[in-house]
């Protein structure tokens, strides 16, 4: 019980907030518990959980300032492959599967021609970088760990999840439903999304870009029924990103992406203003799904006039596409 008898040291120390301190022990529980149903020992994870939890107090002694455009670290320490062994024995392998790979082979092949691609994808649990990296790690690696994320503020702030940002290409931007908050940073904040946007233009310019982008702005939650559903896609987003790959010079395609990974470290079921959120970690298959490439000017509703209302049939086109492949993943999950 080493970790735990630290984490309880650097709370009676004062070096880790007790609020932090009490969901490192349910997530450590939590994570115990989920490796035992895996047939594994944590005993085997005691070197990643410290060094974890080190992480965790680095950051909050000094807090790691992430740059618009955040490149992964893996020098002098490897934190892409850290979070990948974090998040590995969570992950029944065996039952999970990438749907649609051959349009992976695809977009591999308009990268290497210096295109570049944008994935509009459903997003639903924090390590979904690290999620996304394990099921294409025997076939796509390279394409993995190349791969561009926009990434809301939380994690680039929250010092649980930072350790684990460093080892991600993160395009850093504050969302719509977070902007707001609180009044008096929203000017700071909107100059930083401008930062952001203008280093995305400067990516896409240099070509052989992937972005990986959730236009629903958050993760998907239950509804009033109870079950997890793909949250609807903003117009502005989407329009947004068109709009840049237009100015990019280069070609640029579009991909529907679906991921079925809500199980492995489910969300609160109400976004949280605040950071410190509690983890729950369990032991799941998880499942990706690519789908054909989408024709962004002709779509149900590309006939349409008005450009707001040709923008919103945009966006309920494309996430009908990643609802659809959701579904037919999710029964799986």
């Amino acid at each position: 019980m080493e970790f735990l008898d630290r984490v309880t040291q650097a709370v009676d120390e004062n070096n880790l907030p007790k609020p932090i301190g009490d969901t490192l022990h349910h997530f450590y529980h939590s994570y115990k518990t989920a490796i035992d149903e895996a047939g594994d020992h944590v005993e085997n994870y005691h070197p990643l959980l410290l060094r974890f939890l080190d992480f965790v107090l680095d950051q909050l002694e000094s807090p790691f300032s992430f740059e618009p455009y955040h490149q992964g670290i893996q020098k002098p320490f490897d934190y892409f492959h850290f979070g990948l062994d974090f998040i590995r024995p969570l992950v029944r392998m065996e039952q999970s599967e990438v749907h649609h790979l051959e349009f992976v082979d695809r977009i591999v092949d308009q990268l290497n021609q210096n295109d570049n691609v944008i994935l509009l994808a459903n997003h639903q649990t924090e390590p979904d970088p690290q999620a996304i990296s394990l099921m294409l790690e025997e076939t796509h690696p390279e394409f993995a760990q190349n791969m561009i994320f926009v990434a809301g503020h939380r994690v680039t702030s929250d010092p649980l999840t930072v350790p684990f940002s460093k080892g991600c290409n993160l395009l850093c931007i504050y969302s719509k439903k977070h902007i707001e908050n609180p009044p008096e940073k929203k000017e700071e904040k909107l100059r930083h999304n401008r930062k952001t946007m203008k280093r995305m233009s400067e990516l896409l310019a240099e070509g052989g870009k992937c972005i990986y982008v959730a236009p629903s702005g958050g993760r998907d939650r239950p509804n009033d029924k109870g079950v997890v559903d793909v949250a609807s896609f903003d117009p502005q987003s989407i329009e947004m990103f068109h709009l840049m790959s237009k100015q990019s010079g280069h070609p640029t395609h579009f991909y529907p992406l679906a991921l079925a990974t809500y199980n492995l470290l489910p969300p609160p079921n109400s976004v949280l203003k605040d950071l410190g959120e509690h983890r729950h970690a369990q032991c799941t298959p998880i499942h990706l799904a690519f789908g054909e490439e989408i024709d962004m000017e002709n779509f149900p509703g590309s006939e349409e006039k008005d450009r707001r209302a040709r923008r919103e049939n945009r966006a309920k086109y494309i996430w009908s596409l990643v609802k659809e492949l959701y579904q037919k993943i999710s029964v799986e999950s």
